[in-house]
């Protein structure tokens, strides 16, 4: 829950859809309640004049009462000065009346528009508390000037309260513009996001080149981004060849190599080159346009933590209120009204929960904000506090610890085959195939010239291998459980080859006729460079790293001990992933997968915490909680301990909230507190959290 942003209740959560009407836009908020939008800067401009109003009010005020106070040492009566001596009605109340009014009336409008916003849901929030105090003494002191008869106790109008009144406002308008401003700079990340979005875009139709509006692009249509301009949609290369700057997107420092291929997300920044693109996904189906959805989506969510803050507020301000009445009652029983008066009003003003209400929005929103500019999106608050119960951390090998482009190692020729004609065969049968293996046999054999058969009748079996007929014959290509359709065992000079290549990191393919081997194929994929240090990195942080493969388990457990890996979890089934995790929670772990996003889907979406690493363009579609744009493995540390210091940073501040109202009702509810000293610790204590919360943003990347 947090402070709805059009009629400032305190609501589960503050969604809001905008509708044009005669050309004004409204936001309809999580109430009901409507209000005309105003862009940050507007908003921005209306609060400075606010604050200017409330201030010169209140500078006017102090040297009003600083003169008379000279005057009076002095021994002159400052209203016996001309001209004011020719006006018997301008009294020293008046002058503090008419002073004081702009404050109450231009200054203070804002909480009574949220007032009367709440009272019409029946509920009560901070500006119903701040309305109703600052009233008070803002009403007491117009009726000791100008009807003193109806009070029941006799009063001097020197001892009027709109000073109260004008410097409490005037300190809870500069709180929340101080807290506007820090939320603004807290919230660069997405501006910056949208600053990404091109204006124009040169677009080619029938032959010619036409400038048109970035969003009047159509998927299909063929563009064209020279050097130095944004590039306007998401699209795939056709022709041309140049360097790209990501790094706003994924994070990536360096720029992208670009060729006729090779895939172009909106917003990125063309280098020295001239490209021409097929525009694929255009308007709000981009990938930066999805990034920004998924950014500002986690920033007015709400963490589970923020339940307790909830229970508090539902029943903390109609509390305060009755304690406020009841410490008036008890002060003027006790004969001191204008006591029990102050107490009323500091009570009120001392009590506002905006500290309480903001303490999970405002971690939520510069966290959410660095992450993004770390080319980590971060879903919801939600995902944050699961993450700090992390126990283990699950990757997935081919593509996530490794490079994810294995390559041709070795061919081992049986049966009289030739090395040629083994490599022949292999990369015959994985024609057309889209897996990481056959991409390696297909660049090996095409390295070595080698013309691929036909093949007929095409069999997949998932995680086991191919079968196809070539020239006649029944050939297959895959691991030991394939080959185990065929042979009822291995021979055991060939299990030897197999163990001594696994032993070396290899996944081994075994080529065969029926019930005959034909050769062994040996293919590597290198670990990535950074993925040693990120598991040491997780361990340091007392998290257990676990490696999941579809590999057998001697070549995974190869791979695994170059990482330092000791948990090992092999031969697993692209449809058995899922289920291993599951596994792993039934035994009380708390676990996160980090994998590709799209092969491991379902592994993603079981786990706790799914994390999809890398940067495709379906960054919105990926099934996990964390997306890591970029490509730096380390950024899986990177996101778990951000994650880690906003929930710390959600917990002091709503624990320094809580002993701020804890404290601060009894204080004021005996007197002890003056009221225009509890409005200058209501608004710093609000500021207190916003500055803390944006400490957050000196978070860096995980190296230690």
């Amino acid at each position: 829950m947090a402070k709805d942003p059009i009629c400032g209740m305190v609501v589960p959560t503050a969604t809001a859809l905008s509708a044009q009407r005669a050309g004004r836009t409204y936001y309809f908020c999580s109430q009901g309640c409507r209000q005309t939008f105003l862009e940050p800067e507007q908003q921005m401009r209306r609060m400075r004049r606010r604050i200017g109003i409330a201030l010169s009010g209140v500078l006017a005020l102090a040297l009003v009462r600083a003169g008379a106070f000279l005057a009076l040492a002095a021994g002159v009566s400052l209203l016996n000065m001309a001209p004011v001596a020719q006006l018997p009605w301008l009294t020293w109340g008046v002058w503090l009346f008419l002073l004081a009014t702009p404050v109450q009336v231009f200054g203070g409008w804002s909480f009574y528009v949220g007032a009367w916003s709440a009272l019409r849901q029946r509920a009560l929030n901070m500006d119903v508390l701040i309305a109703l105090g600052t009233s008070v003494a803002y009403l007491y002191s117009v009726v000791v000037v100008f009807a003193p008869q109806w009070l029941p106790v006799g009063v001097d109008e020197r001892n009027v309260y709109f000073e109260v009144s004008a410097v409490v406002i005037a300190f809870v308008l500069l709180g929340q513009y101080m807290e506007e401003i820090i939320k603004q700079r807290s919230s660069a990340a997405v501006r910056r996001l949208l600053d990404l979005q091109p204006a124009s875009a040169t677009v080619i139709r029938e032959g010619q080149e036409m400038t048109l509006p970035a969003d009047a692009v159509l998927a299909g249509d063929l563009v064209l981004v020279r050097p130095g301009e944004k590039v306007p949609a998401d699209g795939v290369v056709v022709a041309g060849q140049s360097s790209v700057d990501e790094a706003l997107i994924t994070g990536e420092s360096l720029p992208v190599s670009k060729q006729a291929g090779s895939e172009l997300t909106g917003g990125t920044i063309n280098g020295r080159g001239l490209l021409r693109f097929t525009a694929t996904r255009v308007g709000a189906d981009t990938a930066l346009a999805q990034i920004i959805r998924i950014v500002e989506e986690a920033q007015a969510s709400s963490a589970p933590v923020q339940q307790l803050a909830d229970r508090v507020t539902a029943w903390f301000v109609p509390a305060v209120v009755g304690v406020a009445f009841g410490a008036f009652a008890l002060w003027t029983l006790a004969g001191n009204f204008s006591a029990g008066l102050l107490a009323f009003i500091a009570v009120l003003v001392i009590s506002c929960p905006c500290a309480l209400g903001i303490a999970t929005p405002a971690a939520l929103m510069v966290g959410v904000g660095k992450g993004a500019e770390l080319g980590i999106l971060i879903r919801s608050g939600e995902v944050l506090e699961r993450v700090e119960q992390l126990t283990t951390v699950v990757f997935d090998k081919t593509g996530t610890l490794t490079r994810g482009k294995p390559a041709l190692t070795q061919v081992v020729p049986i049966a009289g085959r030739s090395r040629e004609q083994v490599l022949q065969l292999a990369a015959s049968l994985e024609h057309g195939s889209e897996h990481p293996l056959a991409a390696a046999l297909l660049e090996a054999a095409a390295a070595e010239g080698l013309a691929l058969l036909p093949a007929r009748d095409f069999q997949a079996e998932v995680g086991e291998g191919v079968q196809a007929d070539l020239g006649g014959h029944r050939l297959w290509l895959g691991n030991r459980r394939l080959a185990g359709q065929f042979l009822p065992e291995l021979a055991e000079a060939l299990q030897r080859q197999l163990r001594q290549l696994e032993a070396d990191g290899n996944t081994v393919m075994l080529l065969g006729q029926g019930a005959v081997v034909l050769g062994l194929l040996a293919v590597a994929d290198t670990v990535r460079p950074e993925a040693h240090r990120t598991v040491e990195l997780l361990q340091r942080r007392g998290i257990t790293v676990v490696m999941l493969s579809g590999d057998n388990r001697t070549t995974a457990e190869a791979i695994a001990a170059q990482l330092g890996i000791t948990e090992v979890l092999a031969e697993v089934r692209p449809a058995d992933k899922a289920t291993a995790i599951q596994a792993l929670q039934r035994a009380g772990q708390v676990v996160a997968m980090v994998g590709d996003g799209v092969n491991d889907a379902p592994a993603l979406a079981t786990a706790d915490i799914g994390i999809a690493i890398g940067s495709g363009s379906d960054v919105a579609k990926e099934a996990g909680d964390l997306l890591l744009l970029g490509n730096d493995l380390r950024d899986v540390v990177t996101a778990i301990g951000l994650s880690r210091a906003t929930m710390r940073k959600i917990r002091q501040n709503l624990f320094w909230a809580f002993i701020y109202n804890s404290l601060g009702v009894p204080i004021a509810a005996l007197g002890w507190l003056n009221p225009m000293i509890a409005g200058a610790a209501m608004a710093l204590s609000s500021l207190s959290v916003i500055l803390n919360s944006s400490l957050l943003r000196r978070y860096r990347r995980a190296t230690t």
